[in-house]
């Protein structure tokens, strides 16, 4: 038996912060494969979208992955910590919570915590859900410390947490470590991409003064373009705005001022959302919103209205629709980032959908025979997280109070897909939650999302009324006081960053 030759000769067709972590994560993982090559074409000519600044907490893997220093990383990126998202306004005006990363309580007698919460709303505890989340009472505290793994009895042992970063400075970032590496990057406008007569493979990109760039595997990290994937091979795309019709945003950094908390913000505004990432130089703020239900001038106009300092740039005017490209994996072309589609980033998925369309191409790599079985499996899993995503962000907006507008008022209404209305019917009917297929978002996401948004169980577990009255207060009120304990003795986040070495100078805190 011989197999087709491996694929040696890479070519990532644009930069930003998909392309770089292309770059960065194949020159660390096959860097040693002989004969290989990775060039990265971009033009300076062409703008990044680079507005996504959040995380979740994948993306600590990733950087481990890379062999970075988290404290060079968080000076480099000026980057703060992130432990969960607040939702403002979302249930109805005046009303917040948290999602936080890392777990709720902890299991009893065998079942997940979620059932004794709910058994002790039956008796009159008011505690929300929030309280017995460490990652949520260190954000609002505005405290910060790593995981004690180390130390599973203690409430830091169930923590998580990810990155709020500047994405044109990671992206610069990564550029430094694919180069040391070997990548090589070429500057130039792309004027056409050239294909095989045959197969319709892709075979080179040509560039505005006549070079021409060959490889056997192209990546497209080109954006909203597609170059490669839409444009070149035509691969349709998949709109979702029927269920997320928000298809427009305006971005603009500030001054730091407000809440100084380790959480990205999300507050809900008439006809979309408003976000605020707080950085360690300014704050990353934008307005998603649906053009149907508000124009671009009053969209922007509230934006500017509600910002924690003063602008630091012009309004950014972006134009999207959610969805994905049907495949994202063509002949010898695959798409990473906004080449192969969009979801709002609501929840912070956006980088972590480049993360995970590298580990996918990693482990499904190619040889030169490109066969269909290995695509087809890339192509079915990149769905599947898409359409995941994209429930968990519907859960949002279709759990709500909210009937004060005719965008709130058409999201409330709208039948949900079948697989989330199927997950919302299971925990109505118990509160039991059911994580599909390894699913991007833990039970414990879909936890506090549902909770606190008001979708209420009829009843939960009938193993949580193993435990009296009494006992099932006493353990609750344990959990609630050890994460307050623990969290009263941790140091603010700024603290945290400048005995561990992640704080910036003083002279650059002053440059956005």
């Amino acid at each position: 038996m011989s197999a087709p030759p491996p694929v040696t000769k890479i070519v990532i067709v644009g930069g930003g912060t998909a392309g770089w972590m292309a770059s960065a994560a194949i020159v660390r993982v096959l860097g040693d494969m002989p004969r290989l090559s990775v060039t990265l074409v971009e033009s300076e000519a062409i703008g990044t979208v680079g507005v996504g600044e959040a995380t979740i907490p994948q993306i600590i893997g990733f950087n481990r992955l890379l062999g970075l220093d988290e404290m060079q990383f968080m000076r480099e990126t000026r980057a703060t910590y992130k432990l969960g998202i607040e939702f403002v306004d979302w249930l109805r005006p005046g009303h917040s919570y948290v999602h936080p990363f890392g777990s709720f309580g902890i299991a009893m007698l065998g079942i997940e915590f979620q059932h004794f919460f709910l058994r002790g709303q039956s008796l009159g505890e008011e505690a929300r859900i929030d309280d017995y989340s460490i990652a949520a009472m260190m954000g609002k505290a505005g405290r910060f410390s790593w995981p004690r793994p180390d130390n599973p009895r203690s409430p830091l042992s169930k923590l998580s947490y990810a990155f709020q970063f500047d994405a044109g400075r990671y992206a610069r970032f990564l550029r430094a470590y694919a180069e040391r590496a070997g990548a090589v990057r070429v500057e130039g406008r792309i004027t056409q991409v050239m294909q095989d007569g045959e197969t319709g493979f892709v075979t080179a990109v040509r560039l505005e003064d006549g070079r021409e760039v060959a490889g056997e595997l192209f990546i497209d990290c080109s954006g909203f373009r597609s170059l490669l994937l839409g444009q070149t091979l035509g691969v349709p795309f998949m709109d979702w705005s029927k269920w997320l019709p928000c298809d427009s945003a305006v971005a603009i950094p500030c001054t730091l001022g407000g809440a100084n908390e380790p959480l990205t913000r999300s507050t809900a505004r008439t006809a979309g959302w408003q976000w605020r990432i707080p950085l360690q130089h300014r704050i990353g703020n934008g307005h998603v919103f649906s053009s149907s239900h508000i124009d671009r001038q009053a969209a922007t106009d509230l934006l500017l209205a509600n910002l924690d300092g003063k602008p630091l740039a012009d309004p950014n005017q972006l134009a999207f629709r959610a969805g994905h490209r049907a495949r994202t994996w063509e002949k010898n072309v695959v798409a990473l980032g906004l080449a192969g589609g969009f979801l709002e980033p609501l929840e912070s998925t956006s980088i972590h959908l480049v993360q995970s369309g590298i580990a996918r191409l990693m482990a499904l790599f190619p040889d030169t025979g490109f066969s269909p079985v290995e695509i087809d499996r890339f192509n079915r899993d990149t769905a599947g997280e898409y359409r995941d995503i994209r429930d968990f962000l519907v859960l949002h907006y279709s759990a709500t109070e909210r009937e004060d507008s005719e965008f709130w008022r058409y999201c409330k209404n709208l039948p949900a897909p079948d697989s989330l209305a199927e997950k919302l019917a299971m925990f109505r009917s118990s509160g039991r939650i059911i994580r599909e297929n390894n699913e991007l978002f833990t039970e414990d996401s879909w936890l506090s999302v549902m909770l606190s948004q008001g979708v209420t169980p009829q009843g939960y577990h009938p193993a949580a009324w193993m435990l009296d009255a009494d006992e099932t207060r006493t353990r609750l009120a344990h959990i609630r006081g050890a994460i307050a304990q623990t969290v009263a003795q941790l140091p603010t986040q700024d603290e945290f960053l400048r005995q561990n070495g992640g704080a910036i100078a003083a002279e650059d805190a002053l440059t956005a």
